[in-house]
């Protein structure tokens, strides 16, 4: 290294990953008798590419999969990737689209090879950016979702829960998306706050008495009301329950019914039930036995039952819809409202609520051992404070719909005589199972992407299979991580499927860590146009960089900033260490390392090896308890502050004298930086394993065994008597700078006890500037702060030099002072100068007076 003049890791990081693959440092070996550790990678979708928040995932993973290795475990960080059917289907038909095709035309058959072009084109391009950012994945055994043998595990746990009778097809209010023409599930609706109207509307009495007025959002869905709804508390209203109300815009009948569900407080007191079109009303249609009745059809149409609204877009119908309600005076006022809207998770248009008939898994009986496991501590969950979220989603859970009307995805194995009318499950087609006919034919639906994602643990380690060896190896797998934005949507049902399918939890541990943000707090996103590329960076700054920025100061289970000031202090961090390691590379030229008990240790390399110790202890307690952040922090302050600004600088004079003395502390200073380098290979394992192998490290680093602390270093003694020393230095430095003593001016240090200095006076002398230290007791001089004795600083300088310097600055802060008293005391200038500019003046007298005040004490006390 001592030739080569900067960190420029655009040099080698390239090739000292391919150097790792084709060494098959990754690969994990199921027949080891090493102890098992397993990462299942969450899964990215094959429409993506890498972006901070996977960065900051994998990165996190990456770190506890190297950090096992070096520990001897057998390591499987198992990668993959996610054919997430909703976001593909919308690329692919997007494509076909621009070619002048649809879905529908090609047929299903070409439909499924277009994808499958599409899987192949894009699969593997979002794992090489992977590999670009340094993660230590087993790539030979990447798994995809819609691979044979996943389709194999999907298969085999759909018709297993069928079976068992806890997968069933109802009909109920779903989510509807009418652009991706597919029913999406409660936790795929994001919410977004929206500026529309609240138009009062009056529903006449059937009897002629008069009317009511209620208040809706949604004016299109009236030709689905099938009641209004009241308080049964509201004294306004009770004389009214019962009554019959007639529909505006049609001649159809509804009653007044009383209900809790309704707020007193809020609008009129007064709601109208729409069951078809909204969940809470569907809930109070059931329990008073109203009609459901849909009125706007799959593709966002109104229907029949809208009059002569029928086959409008519903939404754009709304303007009309209001129109004739005021032409026929059922309009009593309009006013702003915001409120918010669910919209579709891929395609984010707007999410209607429809009744439809869907396949649906009963969720109670696999959401009780999903509580229990984490309650008996079988799966922990980090941060412990999850647990709230996790129990409150389960104790709560509704039957999970899992059919997509989609043509991308797992079809539903279920099939369906044409003959006899049965049906039944099968993996493939098949004849029929009652009545022998081969006149059958397979259900339309695709799964959930979530569905083959739930089994992503043990469907991509064998699974059906429990005697396959990697199944019985890894599973169940060690720790999943993954941000705590998905613990309802996919770590909830991956701890239930894996207890139904399996038998046991899927993974013993949980990280949820939380997301990256920008650097003033603000999610990233393609509208503020915040968002960073990992790729771009790691060839800007270097990928090490932007580990350690990912992950420096990350507190668990909180969100992380990140910015560019923060990638920029990271590679310099990393160019502290990399000129760190060439000044001990030059300094172990020519010299025979010695191991460290055959080195004479002097009073800092005992402190730097205690302290090393403790580091050591720190870092392995931290990153078990997946305090990977603080594991970090504590590494790199060591790094630039122990090492670099101290140990370093304290060894100079003992590699100058050469001999013994050189080698002796050459050798300490090379065990020191190769211990720092494994501490840190898991964060940064591009410039750590370059620099070991520069520095004559025997095979790869990340094959090396993680450093343990050693009871041979425990100098408690010697390590306080050290960093007294350094807290005199850094207290004289300190004193030098409150008395304007330049560098390169001496001062004398006095003490009664000059003989408790020996083992250290060199050092000081150096360190902080001073002359010689001589034996006192006069208590003359200026006390300096210190548990080592007492001790005084004589300034040694020329004070009539000093004092003429002082008097040199009083002379430029009075003409300060005075120019700004003569600006604020001329009117012109007040009346017309900015306010901010008058402040300032103003600010700069009081800041001045101030600094007169100091100079005068200092000029006064020589």
């Amino acid at each position: 290294m001592k030739n080569e003049k900067s960190y420029e890791p655009q040099l080698f990081e390239k090739e000292i990953y391919k150097k790792w693959e084709d060494s098959k440092c990754f690969h994990a070996d199921p027949k080891s008798d090493k102890p098992a550790f397993c990462i299942i990678m969450p899964p990215p979708n094959v429409t993506s590419v890498a972006h901070v928040g996977h960065g900051m995932d994998m990165t996190m993973q990456d770190i506890l999969s190297r950090y096992k290795r070096m520990n001897g475990f057998e390591v499987l960080w198992q990668p993959g990737a996610d054919h997430a059917a909703i976001a593909t289907e919308i690329k692919i038909v997007e494509k076909l689209k621009s070619e002048g095709k649809s879905k529908e035309s090609i047929g299903r058959e070409a439909f499924d090879k277009v994808a499958w072009d599409w899987y192949n084109h894009y699969g593997d391009a979002i794992m090489q950016q992977f590999r670009r950012m340094g993660f230590s994945a087993d790539w030979e055994k990447y798994r995809f979702t819609m691979d044979e043998q996943s389709t194999n595990a999907v298969l085999e746990a759909f018709i297993r829960l069928y079976d068992k009778g806890l997968i069933y097809r109802g009909t109920r209010l779903t989510n509807w998306c009418s652009t991706c023409k597919s029913v999406i599930s409660d936790d795929e609706v994001e919410y977004a706050d929206e500026e529309s109207c609240m138009w009062h509307i009056r529903y006449p009495f059937s009897d002629g008495s008069g009317h009511i007025v209620v208040a809706t959002t949604r004016p299109e869905t009236l030709f689905g009301d099938m009641a209004v709804a009241v308080n049964p508390e509201d004294e306004r209203y009770k004389n009214i329950v019962g009554k019959k109300l007639i529909l505006p815009l049609t001649n159809r009948e509804i009653p007044i019914i009383a209900d809790g569900y309704v707020e007193q407080g809020f609008g009129t007191g007064m709601v109208k039930i729409t069951p078809a079109h909204d969940p809470n009303d569907y809930e109070v249609g059931k329990r008073h036995n109203l009609e459901i009745m849909s009125v706007i059809e799959k593709d966002g149409t109104l229907n029949e039952h809208a009059g002569k609204f029928n086959g409008k877009n519903a939404f754009a119908a709304r303007e009309e819809i209001v129109e004739e309600l005021k032409k026929l005076g059922f309009i009593e006022k309009i006013e702003p409202y915001t409120h918010s809207v669910g919209h579709c998770y891929r395609c984010h248009h707007i999410i209607e609520p429809l009744v439809t008939k869907q396949w649906y898994v009963s969720m109670k009986q696999l959401a009780k051992p999903a509580i229990d496991c984490v309650k008996d501590g079988t799966l922990s969950i980090y941060a412990k404070r999850f647990e709230k979220n996790y129990f409150h989603w389960l104790e709560n859970i509704q039957d999970w719909c899992i059919s997509r009307q989609l043509w991308t995805g797992h079809r539903i194995p279920i099939y369906y005589c044409d003959d006899c009318g049965e049906t039944f499950a099968s993996k493939t087609m098949c004849a029929c199972a009652k009545c022998g006919s081969n006149n059958v034919h397979q259900d339309e639906d695709v799964l959930d992407t979530w569905f083959s994602s739930s089994l992503w643990p043990f469907s991509t380690l064998g699974w059906p299979n429990v005697n396959a060896e990697t199944f019985k190896k890894f599973y169940p797998t060690s720790v999943l991580v993954t941000g705590y934005d998905i613990l309802t949507h996919w770590v909830t049902k991956m701890v239930y499927m894996g207890i139904e399918c399996t038998g046991n939890v899927p993974f013993t541990s949980t990280l949820m860590h939380g997301l990256v943000r920008d650097e003033k707090g603000r999610k990233m996103s393609k509208s503020l146009g915040n968002g960073i590329d990992p790729i771009e960076v790691a060839e800007k700054y270097g990928a090490d960089a932007l580990r350690i920025a990912l992950v420096k100061d990350m507190a668990l289970g909180l969100d992380t900033r990140l910015g560019e000031t923060k990638i920029v202090n990271s590679k310099q961090f990393i160019n502290k260490l990399w000129n760190a390691s060439k000044f001990v590379d030059i300094a172990i030229q020519d010299v025979e390392i010695l191991p460290i008990n055959k080195c004479k240790l002097g009073l800092f390399d005992k402190w730097i090896l205690s302290s090393l110790n403790d580091l050591i202890d720190n870092a392995r307690q931290n990153i078990e308890k997946y305090e990977i952040g603080l594991a970090l922090t504590n590494i790199h302050n060591f790094i630039i502050n122990s090492f670099c600004d101290w140990y370093i600088e304290l060894s100079k004079p003992l590699l100058n004298k050469g001999g013994e003395e050189k080698q002796h502390a050459a050798s300490v200073l090379y065990y020191v930086l190769i211990e720092l380098l494994k501490l840190i290979h898991p964060y940064i394992p591009f410039v750590s394993e370059y620099i070991y192998g520069k520095m004559g490290g025997s095979g790869f680093i990340c094959d090396q065994i993680y450093p343990t602390s050693c009871v041979d270093f425990q100098f408690s003694a010697e390590k306080a008597r050290a960093e007294s020393v350094i807290e005199l230095v850094k207290n004289i430095r300190v004193f030098r700078n409150d008395n304007n003593i330049e560098i390169g001016k001496t001062i004398i240090l006095k003490t009664p006890t000059v003989a408790a200095f020996d083992d250290f006076i060199e050092n000081i002398k150096k360190l902080a500037g001073i002359g010689e230290v001589q034996e006192s007791s006069d208590g003359s001089g200026n006390l300096i702060v210190s548990d080592l004795g007492i001790v005084y600083a004589d300034l040694n300088i020329d004070k009539k030099e000093l004092k003429a310097k002082l008097e040199k600055e009083l002379e430029s802060i009075d003409f300060e002072i005075s120019r700004s008293e003569k600006m604020l005391n001329n009117p012109n200038f007040v009346a017309k100068a900015p306010a901010s500019l008058v402040e300032l003046e103003k600010e700069k007298i009081e800041k001045n007076k101030a600094l007169k005040e100091m100079l005068l004490g200092k000029i006064q006390e020589i």
